[in-house]
């Protein structure tokens, strides 16, 4: 049966079929709807105000590679300015490969790119020196913690080293339905009562952050990449397997196998999420050392980096946290027995913010400054290179995404050891089909 009429221009053939309208589109009108759709949730939600300067958290992934080039496409309209920023966490083998796909991206923007590194502003601490301090923990998973959170303090960092006004990072909705579910399922009601909003407004002198991409899916992003051929970098991080975000992810598949709009509908209900006054966080605060904007007496930056300074890595994750909180707490005289507060613990001082609503302290999502664990591939092209099984042209007929086919690609999880590209096969493109056995990615959390 031959494939139907793009539904949109009626000229060219469709390529796929909308998950969520149905509509079948051809490639160049579908990546122009894509565009209108992000261009809409910019302005509806006055994320970006004419005249701002922007920095856009790049690491190389499918994610921030498209955010960079969707706005780079929009900036013009919108009368704004962009600059990138990269992070390197200092992770052998992994993060060099994505950093050289960051600046091949830079280049061909001809954007200007700052790329600033844990060594630099943590005292000397790595993510690997990281994982070898917290190798007796037991959990593996704790590294993905300390990423997540000094990932999002180096941001801010280099975001004010651009003089930008605002942050925006590469979320999806798939990213942010995880999140939603890691909150309940660990009862955090504190980043639940903060809700599911398309960016946090700045406060206490944090740079107001944003995510244009929170409404995409997963699959809608990976197709434009595909049909615009973005180059961007998918190698898994070595420390994220073990992370908790795995299991969230495993049962959001299963929800979405059952219902199409599970994703979506998570994100929207954590918008509209009211709760009691006594399950609300109290005000924040101000960091009793470095003077971020914190939930507690030590933002939790301060906290890990505390940590780790004192051979006691474990420190600020957990019930650790308690005794540390009491004991700063007595350092600015809030307890008795307080005194004169201690002095920052070197790499302890910093200009990084707190935990937010939209803070991930599980783990980065591939591919995603606050987001960066890809998978296994290496750099993707979008054109399908001869002989490589994990990238397909377009196919030639109707590629539906509404229905599962044979060798189909479904982007909605990408396949094992792959999971940030997913593979266009020749015949469909499957972006509606429930996944089975697949590996995903980290992402950062609200």
């Amino acid at each position: 049966m031959p494939a139907p009429q793009c539904a949109s221009c009626h000229q060219a053939r469709a390529a796929l079929r909308r998950p969520r309208s149905g509509l079948a589109l051809c490639g160049a009108c579908f990546c122009a709807a894509f565009e209108a759709e992000v261009l809409h949730t910019v302005v509806a939600g006055r994320l970006l105000p004419p005249g701002a300067v922007v920095a856009v958290g790049a690491s190389g992934g499918k994610d921030s590679t498209v955010l960079g080039h969707v706005l780079r496409a929009l900036a013009p309209r919108l009368g704004v300015s962009l600059r990138l920023v990269a992070v390197d966490e200092g992770i052998g083998g992994y993060r060099d490969a994505a950093l050289a796909a960051v600046r091949h991206q830079a280049e061909l923007w001809e954007l200007p790119l700052t790329v600033v590194a844990y060594a630099d502003l943590f005292g000397g601490w790595t993510m690997d020196a990281v994982a070898r301090s917290a190798a007796g923990s037991g959990r593996s998973r704790a590294c993905c913690t300390f990423c997540g959170v000094l990932r999002r303090r180096a941001l801010e960092e280099g975001a004010r080293r651009v003089g930008a006004t605002h942050i925006v990072t590469g979320h999806n909705a798939d990213d942010m339905a995880e999140t939603v579910l890691m909150n309940f399922l660990r009862g955090d009601t504190g980043r639940l009562a903060r809700g599911g909003l398309l960016g946090s407004p700045g406060e206490g002198g944090a740079l107001p952050r944003c995510r244009p991409l929170q409404l995409a899916s997963q699959k809608e992003v990976v197709l434009y990449a595909h049909f615009r051929r973005l180059r961007y970098f998918s190698e898994e991080c070595v420390y994220a397997p073990e992370a908790f975000r795995g299991h969230a992810r495993a049962l959001l598949k299963l929800l979405e196998a059952a219902r199409p709009s599970a994703v979506l509908d998570l994100v929207h209900s954590a918008e509209r999420l009211a709760l009691s006054p006594a399950a609300r966080p109290p005000p924040p605060a101000a960091c009793s050392r470095c003077g971020a904007l914190a939930s507690r007496a030590l933002c939790q930056a301060c906290a890990l980096l505390d940590g780790l300074n004192r051979g006691r890595p474990r420190l600020a994750i957990g019930k650790g946290r308690r005794g540390m909180d009491e004991g700063a707490a007595r350092a600015r005289g809030a307890l008795p027995g307080g005194g004169d507060a201690e002095a920052p613990p070197p790499g302890g001082l910093d200009t990084g913010v707190p935990p937010s609503g939209d803070q991930d302290t599980d783990a980065p999502p591939p591919g995603e400054l606050d987001a960066g664990a890809p998978s296994s591939g290496g750099l993707d092209t979008g054109a399908p290179p001869s002989g490589d099984p994990d990238i397909a042209a377009p196919p030639p007929g109707e590629l539906d995404a509404g229905a599962p086919s044979s060798g189909g690609l479904d982007t909605s999880a990408p396949p094992s050891g792959d999971p940030d590209t997913a593979a266009p096969p020749p015949g469909r493109l499957d972006t509606d089909a429930p996944p089975s056995g697949d590996q995903d990615r980290e992402a950062p959390s609200l």
